[in-house]
């Protein structure tokens, strides 16, 4: 059984649902193994995603754990059968591994939501922009990581400039849209990107305005990826340690119940382009 040196987090969560099924069946990793034929430290190894899985132990390991939900099984053998090497490998020794882990995790997402009240969301940002908000940070980057790190977020953009995209829909407060990350040609050009994304029929921006009467939400900014079935949703929230993954059922519900809140809270569309068009106006 080969074992990588560092799974990415798409193997880790593939092992770790391997793990929650067992859970939920109350047996030992003990007993998964000897139904395996490998010893405890292997079994350990496929839950933590280290090692992989095959899709008949994975089917097998279901089975002996009363799991019946079909869906998420075949999500889950889609997950360990897959052999995709993705434009973001290219990246792999040359970027810290959260940049390459949110790329796969955009490149097999079924929808993504943004909600920011800081930053416009990477995936609307200018070169520029991106170049601003990456570079501003402490001790400076080298200019050649600088351009690697500005190269792959500009390269992100794939999943809303594909032929079949997928559905995008992204919650910006005001703040985040005023804010003058470069000069002012800089955020003009940045306002009027958003509006030309905005018309395609798979984004969708929404904005908070500052006039909002009882928000309190302002530290609820995320990222949230669809899976194959919600129980393989993620969100990913940014940290001075960098990129969170979270992906319990619990907080999942929470995240999306927060983004429904501000969906809720927010301009329309179409009221949401008025505005953003009249602060282009205003620049």
């Amino acid at each position: 059984m080969a074992t990588r040196r560092h799974p990415s987090a798409r193997q880790q969560r593939l092992g770790a649902e391997l793990r929650k099924m067992r859970d939920a069946a109350g047996l030992k990793g003990t007993e998964a193994a000897a139904l395996l034929g490998v010893n405890s430290a292997q079994m350990s190894q496929i839950e933590s995603g280290v090692a992989g899985v095959s899709e008949e132990r994975l089917r097998r390991l279901a089975a002996h754990y009363s799991c019946t939900d079909e869906k998420l099984i075949d999500a889950l053998v889609a997950w360990a059968t897959d052999r995709t090497r993705g434009w973001w490998e290219a990246y792999q020794g040359l970027l810290p591994t959260s940049f390459l882990d949110l790329s796969e995790l955009e490149h097999h997402a079924t929808y993504r939501w943004d909600v920011d009240f800081l930053h416009v969301p990477g995936l609307l940002q200018t070169e520029e922009y991106a170049r601003g908000i990456l570079g501003y940070r402490v001790p400076e980057l080298p200019a050649g990581e600088l351009d690697l790190r500005v190269r792959h977020r500009m390269e992100r953009r794939v999943i809303l400039e594909d032929p079949q995209p997928i559905p995008y829909e992204a919650v910006v407060h005001e703040s985040a849209l005023r804010i003058r990350v470069g000069d002012r040609t800089a955020a003009r050009v940045q306002l009027s990107h958003i509006l030309e994304l905005s018309e395609a029929d798979h984004v969708t921006v929404r904005v908070i305005p500052f006039d909002l009467d009882g928000f309190a939400g302002a530290d609820s900014a995320m990222v949230y990826a669809g899976g194959t079935v919600p129980k393989l949703d993620t969100v990913v929230r940014d940290s001075p340690q960098g990129a969170g993954f979270t992906d319990s059922e619990a907080q999942l519900g929470v995240y999306r119940t927060l983004f429904h809140r501000m969906e809720n809270v927010s301009l329309s569309p179409d009221r949401a382009r008025d505005f953003i068009h009249q602060l282009a106006k205003e620049l």
